[in-house]
């Protein structure tokens, strides 16, 4: 689906993995004002947004942004890590909470491995989540051992829908995402998940602007 990303700069976390690293790890990008934002989104015709990050629950305005969005007509999308609540306009929160697979215990000679494991699950912020908006539940795996952790975590959560639940792969090459397709659909098979590919990187491969 066509959509205008809205993609906000700084995170929380560290996954080991991450694939835009210019909004965690070493963050950037231009300070835009809320109506800087909505007069640029007014330029596309798509009427789906995403605003996504980084983390978008950090940024200030994010309450003010998006009810600056809903008035256009639009489809809103916010993509999440789902440690951080607060109240928005939104039709589909996509709660992506971050397994084990992601700390970077070695990454930066581990200096980040103790903050992002203590806060990569709130269990608190994604039952509010599934209990106030439309949402799903995106998990990105690399071993097959991660299913098990998926259980866990939907074994914490009441009232999920298993339907809303999407595994896709890690990887930021077509070659690394082909590698896993094929044991990931099985798996998702077996327990009842959605799959769903990272069409970005095998449209555009993994750069920015798509």
């Amino acid at each position: 689906m066509p959509s205008v990303f809205i993609r906000t700069s700084g995170c929380n976390l560290r996954c080991v993995w991450c694939d835009t690293p210019y909004t965690s790890w070493t963050p950037e990008g231009k300070k835009w004002s809320v109506g800087e934002i909505l007069a640029e989104v007014a330029k596309y015709p798509s009427r789906h947004i995403v605003v996504t990050g980084g983390e978008p629950f950090l940024a200030a305005e994010i309450e003010e942004l998006t009810a600056g969005i809903k008035p256009l007509g639009s489809h809103i999308t916010i993509e999440t890590a789902a440690t951080l609540f607060k109240p928005v306009a939104c039709d589909l929160v996509s709660m992506s909470p971050k397994l084990a697979n992601s700390t970077p215990w070695r990454r930066a000679k581990g200096k980040f491995a103790k903050m992002h494991e203590t806060a990569r699950l709130n269990f608190e912020v994604m039952q509010q989540f599934i209990d106030t908006y439309d949402y799903q539940l995106k998990f990105v795996v690399d071993h097959r051992e991660d299913f098990d952790e998926i259980e866990e975590i939907l074994g914490r959560l009441e009232n999920v829908d298993r339907s809303r639940v999407l595994i896709m792969g890690q990887g930021k090459t077509r070659r690394e995402l082909r590698d896993k397709t094929k044991w990931i659909i099985e798996a998702c098979k077996e327990y009842g998940f959605g799959y769903t590919p990272r069409l970005h990187i095998e449209l555009f491969g993994n750069r920015r602007g798509t």
